[in-house]
């Protein structure tokens, strides 16, 4: 029984307080006067009766009543019901005419009111009864009744009532009442009433879900109303909605005003405070406020509310929906049934708590098989170890059912309902209320002050009757909870049986082979098996399996079992970290110890040693969950074995299956058992108990702190890898609860518990472990309730236990390092090119598979290449990998991936998890612009120190101080050494460089390289002229010495005739010829009237430095004023001619941007040069106007002289509107006072006043209105510009990508071609990435503008582009456009002319935009050229038969553009190249090395073998190519992700060959020649064009085979393939002739087009000739022509020399006769010299295929003074005439005739 009411309070207004400006109340009186012992008399309470602060009153107001809810530190919850009613107060009524009233005898009525409270305080909820009891008193009270108060109060406190158990009582207070107070089934359920009904009818389904699940993660919640009982209620109903679980936070219903501080406490809590304070409480920034009378809730924006997880919370929000809004399902029927009433508000309630309850049911299933048992006695302790993860079968099942789930929640809300109402048919209950408006009445007298003694006494003898009663208390019922179905991880549905099954064979399988000692069957299922062991099944398999070859705890295995054991041990744990996961490595923890192998005598080293390196042995929470498991199986078996003692006779006797049930018995079972026999137990056995208990808990602990030294000190000491490998998280995280850590925290402090491993001060191993250890034996051991003196005791003992493994270990380490060392794959070095030598030796690595599947055997399903073990390799020119497949199934392929060291983009460290070599943790990733990527992981035995000298030499040779370091110089010194240093000093070339440099100069009496020194006199460069273009190793070794500082015009005087020889030489010059762009004439020596003249002002770079030497401007303009003009553009990049179409004259020019400010006279600005004086620049925008009207003049009369005119100009541009629109972002154009409309519009068709619908009006529109110049610029260029209305041009505003989005696009792209890891993401798909990237747009845009700007000039209008810096996108753009409109371009030479004259000599910046030199080390990869090699192999992939070149071609000058191998794309413009040394070829010094030209590399391929050519090749186009250039007609340039993993990269293609013609050698001599000329042909590892050639490649390899085995010298394949297409030709004429007599010649071409088309479309690209015909023909003279690259660097002693001596030889134009010792080859077909007959490298040779005659020749100026007139003679190759100047007359016969019979027999 339990006291009905504690206190019985009367509070009033404190008169004595009232100085404050808020009032304060004061406790009146208080019945019983003295406290109960069991209920302490609760304070502050006179605070909580008035929450909104105690106010006097003008008016009396109505009696109100709430309940208030106080905590005491006991968590005990009283119940304070307040009735507050408002009393006349004396001591402030007005006293102005007190004396007559008083006289009269009158009392005048009352003008200020006080609020008084009576307080019930009870520890009982029975909130309605209370308002019976207090409103009793205040009837009595008010109405007078003849009862005395102070029976009533007396009655009240001494009513006893049941607690629960569902029994009624009547009872009566006394004043003609009774009441009836029914008490709940159990106490345990909350008792609602209808709050959480009105709590959902308040705030709605959504907004109190998101309350619930406030409340369950711990947020603060606040509720305001202007009520207190809803505040109450609210918060009532909140909580309940927990149930089962308890809310132990604050919890204050109703808050006083003077306690709104609490508010910012940092305490979760649920509060109530009334809406008066609303504007205070929303400055909190972390509390979710819900507004009850406006039905909203507002959550700050930190807050982030996880919700209820799927499926659950659809589920609980349709079961709410379907019992609060039971209408909604049938609102849409067409007959809807008579309206479903709502249960009442009882029963409404109950539903949505039964709704809740069920959802925690789902929640919690299974929950005890999570429990983990540590103690049973003397108090049981329980730890809770996994996360819950629920069921979703049962609840799925009712989903579709919502008629059944109405059901089941009815029920479950009847069985809620009955347990607050047990006894429906409620006795008559009566309680007096007071007479309507009593409250009202004037005359009222106080409260009385009530009588306490005999309050005193009355209590008394109602407290003794009631303890003559006996005390109807029910016993607890108590029952052992069922323990449910287990937890299943959600996860685990979604494997496949089938699949497992398999896998755990596998492991099976393996196992028992190594037990066997079968190694080779191992060998070959080890891969498979550590695959498999990626699932979860497999790896509990492994376990059991591991476990069953354990005897005796112990189990011994040989050096290779004992490896392969460790290898499948490590890749088991590879992904233990996550807590589910915890078992697989517990169960491997005893294993570790057990597996072992003798090392030496009494030297073992165990399991343990080796599986080290995994985070989960430093993850404390592992260390926890495992001792708590093994802790709980020993207490079960404890009190198994008990029983099974004590037992024993009566077990015998019955019957055997219950035996088996006592085995089955849980943990959980037995500790209830337990604990219900435990009062029976004598206080001796109690004490066993509890000791035996702890002794286990304790030998536990003793048992874990030596496995936890095992597993954490590591085998050797000196190599701290713990330290680094644990990550700082895992240390503290290792603690569910709150209070134990902190414990645990204390009883450590003495053991720095601030560092966890991270201690950097002090590296100590054996420190670390014992403070791991230590803090992880506090924790558990005060937990589970271990003596302090134990805890001490293994304190002292742990340091001990770790000092002695420690010198355990040294053996073991000392013994392990002997052993012979596990058997490596063999370091295989990679072949070099000519002149490449190695910097750093190989270090050991396994090459990781990145993100592209191939080759890990993916999408195409082929076998796993990689991951593959080898070594990496740094050389001067390349990082290289080679190895072969670790998986040994695969095969014995050699895997090779390299890219040149100028492509790195990044280099970063990455910490590889690794399946197959777990050591193996540090690895690097280096990702290549040539779209390749090495990720690697480093061998243990590669050091830290090593892979730094590695990462620096990198560096160094990816930024070479000066040009001359890079590999297009450094290259073709030496041959390759064989034997190699450990580490190069430094790259010597350089200094060679500068010597030989130095010596050529001084030979030449000038001055030498660049900026190093400044000579004092100013001489310019005498450089000589170079020969047509010389191959690269031939004798034309070049001295440069050029001007350290380019100087003005006028003091080059000395050397102009040398450098315009030179200049007449380059690209450019012969480009302009070929174009007829003028000649190199002043004004006065015209023969015939030319309208452009080229002009070589800028010969010596004054002009401008990245222009070429020669430009082509109009014919009136002077030199002297194009310095002027060029300061209105950018870097004075001033607008030139560049191509001109031969068909109509239209000319194409380019420039620089346009200067904001400098441009005033063309486009009438009106800002001055801040720099210049302003007479210079007026005169400047003067002589631009006119240069610009030079122009026009120049395009006018070129279109007269073509015969049409601009204006009847054939109707043909057929522009789409839609190409204009897109190319300009806004239509506001330049429309000057003229009648023309701009180009945009017009095109578009629309005009500025009116819009035409006929199409022939149009037509004639833009015919009239065409403009003779479109000036393409940038849209900021366009404010402020007006055209002079008298100039016929057009100014056109594009918008282009600019380089920062170039940069950022590229990035993207390939990250899409190269992904450095799979994505975990399924959707992000390969496509999408690549869509992603942005890099098409861009092609697209620069394609767009080319082909309109082509249409243009095929129209008749002449265009100008000048965007950006007119280096970049101008590049591309009009590199583009000639392609389109100019046939020549599209041949080999025309190709190479067009990148010589647009790209090198228009200065783009090859060096800074491909990120080449240390300056422009920040500034990242900008693709420029290769967008536009991505265009052309666009517009070639819709063209094949326009281009003589293949797409290998482009694919070869991305690959070299950046690669460094070659000169030609070094430095940024010809200015800096000249500067260098590097612009113009020197024939004269042998010493200086200078570089190979890409080019001419590119012509020796093509002449050997047809690599670069495209069969396909048959121009008919006459008008420019119009490739389609949406977006959907773009393809994926194959470049970007093809991947040869056979030879690396097939681009350096030198050492490609060679290597196939050993490896052609090897198969030779090993005598088994292949029966089957079948291949595996894999598509990332080989290269499939050289496998699979096109059927014309493979014709001529099979024609040049056939050529060697007859031993004729074969014949070039140019001339074969021309004479095929002459017979082609002849064949279809004969054709023609036989079926149409009289047809004419005419259709023979378009026959024998549509014929190529036809039969020769399918054929694909060939690849790399030479090495097609390596790889079919045996290895004899045939590859002669495969080794000539290596011919000079091979020694003397092995040539064949049918003829030697000294013959003089000329050097090139103005060099002198130089002695050179001179080899005939017969064998080799070549004639070679070397510098004397002693000279071991050669020097260069000369082609005897190439030599077309040999004749006697008369002397020269300069020859040898001895010589006889007979002794000369002549060698005239296809390229050049060599003098030669023989001992004598005889000798040279000699030699005349050798070289003779060489030829004839050629």
């Amino acid at each position: 029984m339990a006291r009905l009411a504690d206190y019985f309070i009367v509070v009033g207004y404190d008169h004595e307080k009232t100085g404050r400006s808020e009032g304060l109340g004061k406790i009146i009186q208080r019945f019983p006067q003295k406290d109960w012992e069991d209920t302490p008399f609760p304070q502050g309470i006179e605070l909580f009766c008035q929450p909104g602060g105690w106010q006097l009153s003008k008016e009396r107001k109505q009696p109100t009543f709430f309940v208030v809810v106080l905590t005491d530190i006991d968590s005990e919850r009283h119940y304070c019901s307040c009735l507050t009613f408002y009393e006349a107060e004396i001591n402030l009524q007005g006293t102005k005419e007190t004396e007559g009233e008083e006289e009269s005898g009158l009392i005048p009525p009352a003008e200020v009111f006080a609020p008084k409270c009576l307080v019930l305080v009870s520890r009982l909820d029975y909130p309605e009864i209370f308002r019976a009891c207090l409103g009793l008193i205040y009837t009595v009270y008010v109405d007078s009744l003849n009862v005395s108060l102070e029976t009533l109060i007396a009655n009240l406190c001494s009513c006893l009532v049941p607690a629960s158990g569902g029994s009624q009582k009547l009872f009566s207070l006394g004043a003609g009442d009774r009441q009836l107070i029914q008490t709940p089934l159990h106490d345990s359920l909350p008792v609602t009433g209808t709050s959480v009904a009105l709590l959902f009818q308040q705030l709605g389904i959504q907004n109190v879900l998101s309350l619930f699940c406030a409340v369950l993660t711990e947020n603060k919640v606040l509720f305001h109303s202007a009520s207190f009982q809803r505040l109450s209620d609210a918060c009532r109903a909140l909580e309940s909605l927990m149930f089962p679980l308890k809310y132990s936070y604050p919890y204050i219903p109703i808050l006083p005003a003077q306690l709104l501080e609490v508010l910012s406490s940092p305490t979760p809590f649920i509060i109530g405070v009334h809406s008066v304070f609303r504007n205070d409480i929303h400055e909190l920034l972390d509390v979710i406020i819900a507004d009850l009378d406006g039905g909203t809730i507002k959550i700050p924006e930190c807050i982030h509310l996880s919700q209820l997880p799927e499926p659950l919370l659809h589920q609980t929000q349709m079961a709410l929906s379907l019992v609060l809004h039971p209408d909604l399902e049938t609102a849409d029927y067409a007959f809807p049934p008579p309206r479903t009433a709502l249960s009442h508000a009882k029963m409404l309630d109950k539903e949505v708590r039964a709704i809740f309850l069920r959802l925690f049911a789902q929640l919690f299933q299974g929950y005890r098989s999570c429990l983990q048992l540590i103690r049973i006695h003397a108090e049981p302790v329980i730890h809770f170890h996994k996360l819950v993860a629920f069921e979703v079968e049962r609840i799925k099942a009712e989903e579709g059912n919502p008629p059944k789930m109405i059901k089941h929640v009815r029920e479950l809300a009847e069985q809620l309902f009955k347990n607050e109402n047990p006894n429906p048919h409620i006795a008559f209950q009566k309680v007096p209320r007071p007479t309507e408006g009593s409250h009202l009445r004037v005359h009222i007298l106080p409260f009385p002050r009530i009588n306490e003694c005999r309050v005193q006494e009355l209590l008394q003898e109602g407290l003794a009757r009631s303890q003559g009663a006996p005390p109807a208390t029910r016993g607890d019922k108590k029952c052992v909870v069922p323990a449910g179905p287990p937890v299943v991880s959600i996860m685990e549905k979604g494997s496949t049986v089938f699949n497992s099954a398999q896998r755990l064979e596998v492991v099976r399988n393996c196992i028992a082979f190594i037990f066997e000692n079968k190694f080779l069957e191992t060998e070959k299922t080890l891969p498979a098996a550590l695959r498999a062991l990626k699932g979860k099944a497999a790896r509990h398999c492994l376990t059991q399996e591991l476990g069953l070859h354990v005897k005796q705890n112990r189990a011994i295995l040989d050096h290779q079992q004992f490896d392969y054991i460790v290898r499948m041990m490590n890749c088991a744990l590879q992904d233990c970290s996550s807590s589910e996961e915890y078992s697989i490595a517990a169960a491997l923890l005893p294993l570790t110890t057990a597996f072992y192998r003798k090392l030496a005598p009494g030297v073992s080293q165990f399991a343990y040693t080796c599986v080290q390196d995994h985070p989960i042995w430093t993850n404390q929470q592992f260390w926890e969950t495992t001792f708590y498991g093994n802790v709980q199986n020993q207490v079960r078996s404890l009190y198994l074995t008990a029983k099974e003692d004590n037992h024993a006779v009566q077990l015998r006797q019955k019957e055997k299956n219950s035996v088996g049930l006592d085995h089955d018995k849980t943990a959980m079972d037995l500790a209830a058992e337990q604990l219900r026999l435990w009062p029976t137990l004598n206080k001796q056995t109690q004490q066993e108990l509890v000791q035996n208990e702890e002794s286990t808990v304790f030998s536990q602990a003793i048992h874990f702190a030596n496995l936890m030294v095992y597993l954490l000190v590591p085998l050797d000491t000196s190599k701290n890898k713990l330290l680094r490998a644990s990550a700082t998280g895992d240390w503290e995280s290792g603690s569910n609860s709150i209070v134990t850590n902190s414990i645990a925290g204390s009883v450590a402090e003495s053991y720095d518990t601030e560092s966890g491993f991270e201690d950097s001060e002090n590296n100590d191993v054996a420190n670390a472990v014992v403070r791991f250890i230590t803090r992880f034996i506090d924790k558990v051991c005060t937990e589970s309730g271990v003596t302090q003196d134990h805890i001490k005791g293994l304190h002292c003992m742990i340091p001990g236990i770790v000092a002695m493994h420690i010198e355990t270990l040294e053996a073991v380490h000392r013994e392990s390092r002997r052993l012979p060392p596990i058997q490596k794959p063999k370091i295989l070095r990679p072949a070099l090119l000519p002149g490449e030598e190695f910097v750093c030796e190989g270090l050991r690595v396994l090459l990781d598979p990145d993100g592209r599947e191939e080759a890990t055997g993916g999408l195409l399903g082929g076998p796993h290449i990689l991951p593959a073990e080898g070594a990496l390799f740094l050389t001067t020119y390349r990082i290289i990998f080679k190895g072969t497949p670790h998986d040994q199934l695969v095969g014995e392929q050699v895997v090779i991936r390299s890219f040149p060291i100028a492509s790195v983009t990044k280099e970063k460290k990455i910490t590889i998890q690794n399946q197959l070599q777990q050591s193996m943790q540090e690895g690097m990733q280096i990702t290549s612009a040539t779209f390749q990527l090495i990720k690697v992981a480093f061998d243990e035995e590669v050091s830290p120190e090593v892979v730094e000298i590695f990462k620096k030499q990198l560096m160094k040779f990816r930024y070479p101080q000066s040009i001359f370091s890079t590999f297009a110089f450094a290259a073709g010194q030496t041959a390759p050494q064989i034997i190699l240093p450990k580490q190069k000093e430094k790259n010597t070339s350089f200094r060679t460089f500068s010597k030989s440099i130095v010596k050529g100069a001084k030979r030449a009496g000038k001055m030498t390289i660049g900026r190093q020194y400044l000579l004092k006199k100013k001489t310019g460069t005498i450089v000589e002229e170079r020969g047509n273009r010389p191959g690269w190793n031939e004798d034309d070794d070049v001295s440069v010495s050029d001007d350290s500082e380019l100087h003005t015009g006028g003091t080059l005087k000395a050397t102009e005739k040398s450098t315009m020889e030179q200049l007449v030489e380059r690209a450019c010059f012969r480009d302009y010829q070929r174009l007829g762009l003028g000649t190199i004439s002043s004004n006065t020596s015209r023969s015939k009237p030319e309208y452009l003249r080229i002009t070589a002002l800028n010969r010596m770079y004054s002009l401008c430095r990245s222009y070429p030497g020669f430009l082509v401007v109009p014919q009136s303009v002077q030199d002297s004023s194009l310095q002027r003009i060029a300061r209105c553009y950018r870097h004075n990049r001033l607008p030139v001619v560049c191509w001109k179409n031969t068909k109509n004259s239209t000319l194409l020019l380019r420039s620089g941007g346009f200067h904001g400010k400098g441009v005033v006279g063309l486009f009438k600005s009106q800002n001055t040069h801040p720099t210049a004086p302003a007479s210079l620049e007026s005169s400047s925008s003067i002589e631009q106007e006119k240069y610009l009207q030079a122009l026009l003049n120049v395009i006018s009369v070129h279109c007269k002289m073509n015969g049409s005119n601009t204006l009847t100009v054939r109707p043909t541009i057929a522009l789409s509107p839609g190409v204009w629109a897109s190319l300009r972002s806004s239509n506001r154009f330049i429309n000057a006072q003229t009648p023309f409309i701009d180009v945009g519009a017009r095109l578009a068709g629309k005009d500025n006043a009116t819009s035409y619908s006929s199409s022939t009006f149009l037509q004639s529109q833009l015919l009239r209105r065409q403009a003779a110049l479109y000036i393409f610029g940038e849209k900021s260029q366009l404010r402020g510009f007006k055209l002079d209305f008298a100039l016929n041009c057009e100014f056109v505003p594009v918008e282009f990508s600019d380089i920062r989005q170039t940069k950022a696009s590229f990035k993207k792209l390939m990250r899409a071609c190269v992904p450095s890891t799979i994505p975990t993401d399924s959707e992000a798909t390969f496509l999408k990435a690549l869509g992603e990237s942005e890099w098409f747009p861009q092609l697209h845009r620069i394609m767009q503008l080319s082909v309109i700007i082509s249409e243009l000039l095929e129209n008749g209008s002449s265009v100008m582009v000048c965007l950006e810096d007119g280096w970049d996108i101008t590049a591309q753009v009009v590199s583009l456009v000639q392609l389109l409109s100019d046939p020549f371009y599209r041949t080999l030479e025309g190709f190479r002319m067009l990148v010589e004259k647009e790209w090198l000599s228009f200065g783009h910046k090859f060096s800074q935009r491909s990120n080449l030199t240390l300056n422009c080390q920040g500034s990242g990869f900008a693709p420029v050229f290769l967008q536009f090699l991505d265009c052309v192999h666009q517009i070639h992939s819709q063209y094949p038969t326009e281009f003589e070149f293949n797409q290998y071609y482009l694919k070869f000058l991305a690959f070299h553009h950046i690669s460094n191998r070659f000169k030609t794309f070094l430095l940024d413009s010809d200015y800096e190249r000249l500067e260098h040394g590097t612009l113009f070829e020197d024939k004269g010094d042998k010493h200086a090395k200078k570089g190979i030209c890409i080019w001419e590399c590119i012509e020796k391929m093509h002449k050997r073998s047809p690599v670069f050519f495209n069969y396909l090749f048959a121009p008919t186009e006459i008008e420019a190519l119009k490739p389609n250039v949406s977006m959907s007609s773009l393809k994926k340039w194959d470049y970007y992700v093809e991947e040869i993993l056979a030879t690396g990269p097939s681009y350096d293609w030198t050492m490609v060959t060679a290597k196939c013609s050993a490896l052609e050698e090897a198969e030779q001599t090993d005598g088994s020649v292949s029966q089957t000329k079948r291949k595996i042909v894999w598509p990332c590892y080989d290269d499939v064009k050289k496998l699979q050639p096109d059927a014309i490649s493979s014709l001529l390899n099979e024609i040049e085979r056939l050529e060697s085995k007859l031993n004729q010298n074969p014949e070039r394949w140019q001339l074969l393939w021309e004479r095929v297409k002459m017979n082609l030709k002849d064949d279809t004429r004969q054709d023609n002739l036989r079926r149409h007599p009289s047809g004419s010649s005419g259709m023979m071409s378009a026959n024998l087009h549509s014929y190529q088309k036809r039969s020769l479309l399918e054929i694909p690209d060939n690849g790399l000739g030479e090495e097609q015909s390596a790889s079919i023909s045996p290895s004899n003279g045939v590859d002669r022509r495969a080794t000539t690259l290596y011919n000079h660097f091979t020694s003397k002693n092995d040539e064949n020399r049918s003829f030697e001596g000294t013959l003089y030889k000329r050097g090139a134009l103005l060099k002198g006769w130089k002695p050179r010792w001179f080899v005939l080859d017969v064998t080799k077909h070549q004639l070679r010299y070397y510098d004397s007959g002693e000279d071991t490298s050669c020097k260069g040779h000369i082609d005897l295929a190439e030599v077309e005659t040999v004749i006697p020749a008369s002397p020269t100026i300069g020859a040898p003074k001895h010589a006889s007139e007979k002794a000369f003679f002549d060698l005239k190759t296809n390229k050049r005439v060599y003098n030669f100047c023989a001992q004598d007359a005889q000798s040279a016969q000699q030699w005349m005739d050798r070289i003779q019979s060489c030829i004839s027999d050629a």
